[in-house]
């Protein structure tokens, strides 16, 4: 899970901040992000012997609920927070 918290999640997000989310590309991000955890994690092995592959659902347990899309909402949300203080004279302020 280091791996996918500190190499994958932020590779993949890399400026955010500036993207628009259209339905194509939050469904894109979203099966991304369920076969990078379904690798990670592996299949499950069930009490009569038989292999299963994880639930969304469980998948979404182990991540603690934490989805690459609300992950980029919230980054979208700060820089506009942070775009919001910055002074006038500002170049990124002045081209919005």
């Amino acid at each position: 899970m280091k791996q996918y918290w500190s190499i994958i999640r932020p590779t993949v997000t890399y400026a955010c901040e500036v993207q628009v989310l259209k339905e194509t590309i939050k469904n894109k991000l979203i099966l991304f992000e369920r076969k990078v955890l379904r690798k990670f994690f592996g299949p499950t092995k069930e009490r009569d012997g038989t292999w299963r592959i994880k639930t969304n659902n469980a998948l979404d347990e182990l991540i603690r609920h934490k989805k690459i899309i609300n992950h980029m909402k919230a980054q979208r949300l700060s820089w506009f927070g942070h775009l919001h203080r910055m002074p006038e004279e500002r170049m990124v302020k002045k081209s919005i």
